[in-house]
């Protein structure tokens, strides 16, 4: 991969990275302005539900985030775009698709059924 294709990369990765904690301080001020008296217990229910699922989304994005981190430590160390299995190189579609993509597809796949087989 060139010099050009990592910092399209990189921008790419930055770029995303932002978004998701510009999306989770959102969810937090959301959170923080909601106003705790809800007259019946129904809409109280449902604004708890609501709350619970933001709080599962701004988890996900924590967790992509520190993926996204891993990602540029990655591209630093010049490790990116490469199989973390075989070495060979990850292809560009699957990296546009996926910039966290730290397998090859085939690599991928292998991994995903090894780990269900060590989940059954």
């Amino acid at each position: 991969m060139n010099a050009y294709q990592l910092e399209y990369f990189r921008q790419k990765l930055m770029s995303w990275r932002r978004d998701l904690v510009e999306e989770s301080q959102q969810t937090i001020e959301n959170l923080k302005e909601e106003v705790r008296d809800v007259g019946d217990e129904a809409e109280r229910a449902t604004r708890e539900t609501e709350n619970a699922l933001e709080l599962r989304t701004r988890d996900r994005y924590r967790k992509l985030i520190n993926k996204i981190d891993s990602t540029l430590r990655r591209l630093d160390e010049g490790d990116y775009g490469f199989c973390a299995d075989s070495g060979e190189p990850i292809g560009l579609d699957r990296l546009e698709a996926r910039p966290t993509a730290e397998r090859t597809l085939d690599a991928q796949e292998r991994w995903e059924h090894l780990q269900k087989q060590m989940g059954d």
